[in-house]
């Protein structure tokens, strides 16, 4: 069995996944939509083919496609979600899955009464160091994690302004003061992404008003009545622990080089991501495991296809797969195809196309999306209340069947990697 998909939105991001799409053995076919017709003309130049074009959203779900990938502006997702599950499409979303509670809980309830597919395309799910650290933790050998860090560190400077440009047109100002808080999914996604046993369950945040006064941050511009450009929340865990996170957009942080990064806290190991060097280490050895996350570029940063992104965010376009991803699981069409934010993009196409296919639910299912994104939402709201302390009702496991593609990786042996490391160490200091 294959499918049809209908791609929502052929912007910077849904341009580069149509491409990964319609490599995709599992996908028949390929639809746009896009306000801007000449944007889908500029891919099929670059040779993807789509079987069709619609004018609008209701048009797309009116026929009989089977699938959306919905590449819209960020707070319109949980709204176009909705619509497509009701329309009896399976859904992929890009980042956030919606901004209120009540659209969250709507998209798991909607794929509970009809079994269709749900996938939020977190990033951070396949994330490199999110990736090694996962099968880390999946030996034990951290123990009980009761604390973890996890920071979306992305200036405005770099890229961003351009990037708000691009997708908002002449009223870009006031969707660029979009609430940090309600894009949590990088940083809270990469942190359950590898304690996937555990929830958050209540939050404390707080914000900084930007201060650059370019009109961006300013409530009388903004759609959202946000002045909030960095912001700070504390969420309890469902095991007694805590972890932290922090979305900044005014920082002095090289984020093209590594916009996520993320540490965990066991009683018996831990795991810390720097920029530039990243450990394993327990209560007597320290293990190096940076070449395990080390991703190479899949394309140049001057290729044809990445005219429209800003030259600060290009790196995250071209990342390509590191030694700890699952490489092996992969078509073999998406062979030398360009990938993105740290060797994500394949895995999150692969995952959703084999949903939809063996007719099962990916990893970042609904209520898994649900776990990633509605702590955000609650610590917005927190944050708009002083910092108040406030409960996150939690959606609960999937009760459909999972399946995790990764299931089958070889565990990591730190044992022997920290043999290697010693022996290489001993031949240096010959």
């Amino acid at each position: 069995m294959s499918f049809t998909l209908g791609i929502v939105g052929i912007g910077q991001f849904g341009s580069h996944f149509a491409e990964l799409f319609a490599a995709h053995p599992e996908i028949d076919a390929l639809y746009a939509v896009d306000s801007v017709p000449e944007r889908i003309d500029a891919l099929e130049e670059r040779g993807i083919r789509f079987a069709g074009r619609y004018d609008t959203l209701e048009e797309l779900l009116a026929s009989d496609v089977d699938a959306v990938a919905i590449f819209t502006q960020r707070w319109t997702h949980g709204e176009h979600a909705l619509a497509a599950l009701r329309a009896g499409k399976h859904v992929y979303s890009a980042v956030p899955m919606a901004i209120e509670e009540e659209e969250i809980r709507a998209i798991t309830e909607e794929v509970q009464r009809t079994g269709l597919v749900y996938m939020m395309g977190e990033t951070s799910q396949y994330n490199a160091a999110v990736v090694l650290a996962r099968r880390i933790h999946r030996t034990g050998v951290f123990g009980e994690v009761f604390y973890a860090e996890g920071d979306y560190v992305h200036d405005m400077d770099l890229g961003f302004y351009d990037a708000y440009k691009y997708s908002g047109g002449e009223q870009w100002k006031s969707t660029a003061s979009y609430p940090p808080l309600l894009y949590p999914t990088h940083s809270i996604g990469g942190i359950l992404g590898v304690i996937d046993e555990r929830h958050a369950t209540s939050v404390s945040a707080l914000g900084r008003p930007d201060t650059r006064g370019d009109g961006v941050f300013d409530k009388d511009v903004s759609m959202f009545g946000n002045d909030v450009s960095n912001a700070f929340a504390l969420f309890g865990m469902d095991n007694g622990g805590a972890f932290r996170t922090n979305e900044l957009r005014r920082v002095g942080y090289p984020s093209h080089k590594r916009e996520s990064r993320f540490r965990f806290f066991g009683e018996e190991s831990s795991f810390e991501e720097t920029i530039d060097v990243t450990y394993w280490h327990d209560k007597k050895r320290v293990l190096d495991v940076t070449d395990l996350i080390r991703t190479g570029a899949t394309m140049s940063l001057d290729d044809p296809r990445l005219a429209d992104v800003s030259p600060a965010l290009r790196d995250a376009f071209v990342a390509g797969s590191a030694p700890a991803h699952h490489q092996a699981r992969l078509p073999k069409e998406f062979q030398g195809m360009p990938n993105g934010h740290e060797g994500a993009h394949h895995f999150l196409v692969d995952d959703f196309a084999r949903a939809v296919v063996d007719g099962h639910q990916p990893v970042v299912n609904a209520w898994q999306s649900a776990r990633y994104t509605l702590p955000g939402v609650i610590a917005h709201q927190s944050m708009n209340q002083g910092g108040e302390r406030l409960e996150i009702r939690d959606l609960g496991d999937c009760p459909l069947p999972v399946v995790d593609l990764d299931a089958d990786q070889e565990p990591i042996d730190l044992e022997a990697l920290y043999a290697a490391q010693e022996a290489a160490q001993g031949v240096l200091a010959e």
